[in-house]
């Protein structure tokens, strides 16, 4: 059988799902649209529920769990990203807390402080994956995790990530208790390359949002570091300023 119809409660729920973050966090659960999307969620364990497919765009193998058959229609009405591959999942959300992370002696991670764009977290997660950074954190952040559009800007690299959110105090004293090495992105007069600092240690660099930087909190609880840059502006896009750390970081521990 093959749902036509917007007025279907399952068509219903989903919709819901994929726009009321309040109702998405109090089922548990979440929505992942693309087959590689689907595909990472999976491969990282996350647990699928049902499936919703379009049969004459999906073109990959059925799933085994729960399959709805949608017309095409209606498809486009749940699907949330411009070009489509017809699979839509819904999967249970995962709780996990700083405690049930162990760094490794030389693991690096990123923090971001106040992020609020579900674009620019996607991003930013989408460059700690890819230059093997061990962890993100998101510092009093309001950012939902499982909101589509951080799955969809991330590539599904969220499922592959050891992400996590929690206060400021919380996070300093867990970077206290590990001995890591803290550098906040902040310019001062003490301020050093990013270049010269060592990564080959324990290490957590943390970024404040870019209407204002850091808190007042970070202040003078890390060694204050700068992306050099000799055009004539004075600062970069957040995501893009995760991107060149996660780089360097990634060459000093392989050279």
């Amino acid at each position: 059988m093959i749902i036509e119809s917007f007025q279907n409660e399952k068509i219903k729920h989903i919709t819901k799902l994929l726009t009321d973050n309040r109702f998405r966090k109090k089922s548990g659960v979440f929505v992942v649209e693309g087959q590689q999307e689907n595909e990472r969620a999976q491969k990282y364990h996350f647990q699928p529920l049902e499936f919703y497919i379009c049969e004459n765009i999906f073109k990959g193998k059925l799933p085994e769990e729960k399959t709805h058959l949608v017309s095409e229609k209606v498809y486009e009405k749940i699907a949330y990203r411009e070009t489509s591959e017809g699979i839509i999942g819904v999967y249970k959300t995962k709780e996990s807390g700083l405690n049930d992370f162990t760094p490794e002696k030389d693991s690096t991670i990123i923090i971001v402080e106040g992020v609020e764009k579900p674009g620019n977290l996607g991003a930013i997660l989408r460059s700690c994956e890819a230059f093997g950074i061990d962890a993100l954190i998101v510092a009093d952040g309001k950012t939902d995790f499982y909101n589509p559009n951080v799955i969809r800007s991330s590539v599904g690299c969220l499922f592959g990530m050891s992400v996590f959110q929690a206060e400021n105090k919380d996070v300093y004293e867990f970077l206290q208790k590990n001995e890591f090495n803290i550098y906040t992105t902040i310019m001062d007069e003490t301020s050093e390359d990013l270049y010269k600092r060592d990564f080959k240690k324990r290490s957590a660099v943390i970024f404040g949002t870019e209407h204002s930087g850091l808190s007042d909190f970070w202040y003078e609880k890390g060694k204050n570091t700068l992306i050099p840059m000799s055009g004539s502006i004075d600062s970069l896009n957040l995501s893009n300023a995760v991107a060149i750390t996660c780089y360097e970081t990634l060459k000093q521990k392989k050279s």
